[in-house]
C-alpha cells in the first residue's frame, strides 16, 4: 500500500526519518509491511456517549492483529450533544473535516470510526466518504433502560415529558429530581430512536456498519466482540481495497432513506444522510425522502414514536432482523463492509414470533407510510419536515394564528409571560435559529409549550421553525423549514396573527396572505446583523453553510463534480458578503 510521505523536497530522507520513528512503542519496521489501520479515537470525559470507549479500542485493536494488521490509534475531535455549546450542529462539519484531513494526512491503509452521539457518526462518515480509503464505522453503542416506579424510562424522550410535567406543576421537586438520577443508567448513548441510534441504525443500512452494531448496549459482552470483529473486517477491506464509494452508492442511500422510514428514525438523519451522499457525489433531496416514506411502513415500534426501546431492539435481532422484514423493499445485492451483500448478510436472519410487537410485520406494519413526512408550499418553498406518528392526529390538519419569536433569545424572554397573546390553536414560529441564523441549527424546533396552557391541560401544540430538535423529541412539530429566516426565507416574513394551515396528508404548509402581501413583504424585509462569531470558524460556517434541505455541509467541501458546485454561491456566502 502506498502511505503518505511528508514532504521534505527529499524522498530519501523522509523514508529515512520515517523508518527512525516508525520504531517507537517496540514496532519493528516489518509491522509497517502489514495493513496499517487508524482507529479513530473519540474518546472524551466531556462527551460522555464516548466515555467507555477505551475497552473497545482495545478489542477492535485485537482483531486488527489477528487478522495480520497493525492497529494505531489517533485522536479527533469529540463533541456530545448535552455540554457543547450552542450546539453539536455547529460543529458537524469541522468533526468532518478533522476526520477526513487525518485519514488522508496519516500513513494509514483503512480506518475504523468511533461514533456515538448524535453528531460524531455522520461526520465520519463524511470525512471518510471524501478521503475514500477504506473505512468502516463502530459506535459505543446505546444505554440500557432505565425505570422509575416500575415504568420504564429513555434519555432523553423522558427527559422532555417530565420537564414538561414538572413545569406544568404534576411532578414535584422531590420527584422530579429522583427521575433524573435513573434517566441515564449507564454508559452509551440515548436508548430511545434518537438521532444517535437512528444514524447507526442506517449505517448498517448503508452497509458500513458490521450487522447487529446498532442495537447491542454499550454494557453488553457482545459489543466488545462485535468491536474485535470490526477490526478484522477492517484488513480485509484494506486486502481487497473496499472502500466507502464501492460500498455507499445511490441504492445504498435508498436503503438508509427506506430504512429511517421504517424505524420511525430522528429528523436529523435527513440532513446527515444528504450530506454524506453528497460528499460522494450523490444528491439527493427531500423528494427522495417523500417518495420512500409513501411506500415504505412503519415497521419498528420504538419510542418516541412507539412504545419499545433500544435494548428490546437488541433482544428481538437487532437491525438485521428490521431489514430482513424489510427486505424485499431494498436493494440486497449491495456490497457492504463484510465484503459481501446485504442479501448474504440477512439469509439466515430470523425473526423470533415472542419479539413481533418490536417488529412489526410488513404485513401488519405499525403504520403504513413511514416516520417521516415531507411538506412544502409558500411557507417553505425547499420543504419542512415533521413525524406524524410523534404528533397529535388531531393537530395533522389545523389552521392557527402565528405567534412569532424572532430568536431564540426572543422567545426566552416572551414564551412565559402571562399577557402573550397565545392559545391552544395558535401556531409557535421560531424564526432565525437555522444554519446561518443561531448559527448551526440548534435543536430548539420543540418549542416549549406556554407554561400558562400546560396548566391548562396543554401538551401539544402545532410549531415550526428553521432549526432542529432532537430526534428523542416528540409533538406536531415542523423543522427545517428551508430557505430559512435569515437568509431571507419566507418563515421569516410571518407576522404575528397571521393564518397558518398545516394539513399533513396533503404535504402541505402554506402562508395564508395574498402573494402580492408576500412580495411586498420580501421588498421590505432586511437582513440580519450578526454581531456574534466576527471571526474564527463560527465565521466561517456562517459563510459556508448550506441549507437544511441540501445537507448543511460546507460548500466548498463538496466533489467539484457534484450539481451544487455548478450553482451560484449560496444564500449563506451571499448573505455574509453584504
Amino acid at each position: 500500500m502506498n502511505k503518505s510521505q511528508t514532504s521534505y523536497g527529499d524522498a530519501g530522507f523522509s523514508d529515512f526519518i520515517q523508518r527512525a520513528f516508525k520504531r517507537h512503542l517496540g514496532h519493528s519496521l516489518e509491522d509497517f509491511e502489514k495493513p496499517v489501520i487508524g482507529i479513530c479515537n473519540t474518546y472524551s470525559e466531556i462527551n460522555r456517549c464516548h466515555s467507555h470507549i477505551k475497552p473497545i479500542i482495545e478489542a477492535i485493536k485485537r482483531g486488527v492483529i489477528m487478522a495480520g494488521g497493525t492497529p494505531l490509534e489517533f485522536p479527533t475531535i469529540s463533541v456530545g450533544e448535552m455540554f457543547t455549546s450552542p450546539t453539536t450542529m455547529l460543529y458537524r462539519n469541522l468533526v468532518a473535516i478533522d476526520t477526513e484531513e487525518m485519514i488522508n494526512a496519516q500513513p494509514i491503509d483503512g480506518v475504523v470510526l468511533i461514533g456515538g452521539c448524535d453528531k460524531m457518526a455522520p461526520a465520519q462518515l463524511m470525512g471518510a466518504a471524501s478521503a475514500d480509503k477504506p473505512a468502516i464505522l463502530f459506535t459505543g453503542g446505546p444505554m440500557n433502560n432505565g425505570e422509575y416506579k416500575g415504568k420504564t424510562l429513555g434519555a432523553c424522550s423522558d427527559c422532555r415529558f417530565y420537564w414538561q410535567e414538572y413545569k406544568a406543576g404534576t411532578v414535584d421537586e422531590e420527584e422530579i429530581d429522583q427521575i433524573n438520577e435513573r434517566l441515564a443508567p449507564t454508559a452509551g448513548h440515548c436508548m430511545v430512536m434518537g438521532s444517535a441510534s437512528t444514524i447507526a441504525a442506517c449505517s448498517e443500512a448503508l452497509g458500513m456498519m458490521l450487522p447487529g452494531g446498532a442495537a447491542t448496549p454499550a454494557t453488553e459482552n457482545a459489543r466488545l466482540h462485535q468491536a474485535q470483529e470490526t477490526g478484522k473486517a477492517i484488513v480485509s477491506l484494506v486486502e481487497k481495497n473496499i472502500r466507502p464509494s464501492d460500498i455507499m452508492n445511490r441504492e445504498a442511500f435508498e436503503n438508509a432513506i427506506k430504512t429511517l422510514m421504517a424505524i420511525g428514525g430522528s429528523t436529523n438523519a435527513v440532513i446527515h444522510l444528504i450530506a454524506i451522499a453528497r460528499r460522494l457525489g450523490i444528491t439527493i433531496g427531500m423528494q427522495d425522502f417523500e417518495e420512500h416514506s409513501r411506500t415504505t411502513p412503519f415497521l419498528a415500534n420504538l419510542r418516541p414514536a412507539g412504545k419499545y426501546q433500544m435494548q428490546d431492539l437488541y433482544y428481538a435481532g437487532g437491525m438485521p432482523a428490521v431489514l430482513k422484514e424489510l427486505s424485499s423493499l431494498l436493494h440486497l445485492n449491495n456490497l457492504t463492509v463484510t465484503g459481501k451483500s446485504m442479501k448474504e448478510n440477512l439469509f439466515d436472519i430470523q425473526i423470533e414470533e415472542e419479539y413481533r410487537d418490536v417488529i412489526r410485520p410488513l404485513s401488519s406494519p405499525l403504520h403504513k407510510e413511514g416516520g417521516i413526512a415531507v411538506v412544502k408550499g409558500n411557507l417553505a418553498p425547499d420543504g419542512a419536515i415533521i413525524k406524524p406518528k410523534a404528533a397529535s392526529e388531531h393537530l395533522l390538519k389545523h389552521k392557527g394564528k402565528a405567534v412569532v419569536f424572532t430568536s431564540l433569545r426572543d422567545m426566552e424572554e416572551r414564551l412565559n409571560d402571562p399577557d402573550l397573546e397565545v392559545s391552544a390553536d395558535s401556531v409557535l414560529v421560531l424564526q432565525n435559529a437555522g444554519p446561518v441564523g443561531a448559527p448551526g441549527m440548534p435543536e430548539a424546533g420543540m418549542i416549549p409549550i406556554p407554561d400558562k396552557l400546560l396548566k391548562q391541560g396543554v401538551r401539544d401544540m402545532v410549531r415550526l421553525s428553521d432549526c432542529r430538535m432532537s430526534g428523542t423529541a416528540f409533538g406536531t412539530v415542523l423543522l427545517h423549514v428551508a430557505p430559512e429566516a435569515a437568509v431571507g426565507g419566507p418563515i421569516g416574513l410571518i407576522k404575528n396573527g397571521d393564518w397558518i394551515e398545516l394539513d399533513v396528508s396533503e404535504r402541505k404548509l402554506e402562508l395564508l396572505v395574498s402573494e402580492e402581501e408576500l412580495i411586498q413583504r420580501q421588498k421590505e424585509w432586511t437582513p440580519p446583523v450578526f454581531t456574534d462569531y466576527k471571526r474564527g470558524y463560527p465565521s466561517l460556517y456562517r459563510q459556508h453553510v448550506l441549507q437544511a434541505n441540501e445537507g448543511c455541509d460546507f460548500d466548498f467541501l463538496l466533489p467539484e463534480s457534484d450539481e451544487l458546485d455548478q450553482k451560484e454561491p449560496t444564500l449563506a456566502a451571499k448573505q455574509s458578503n453584504r
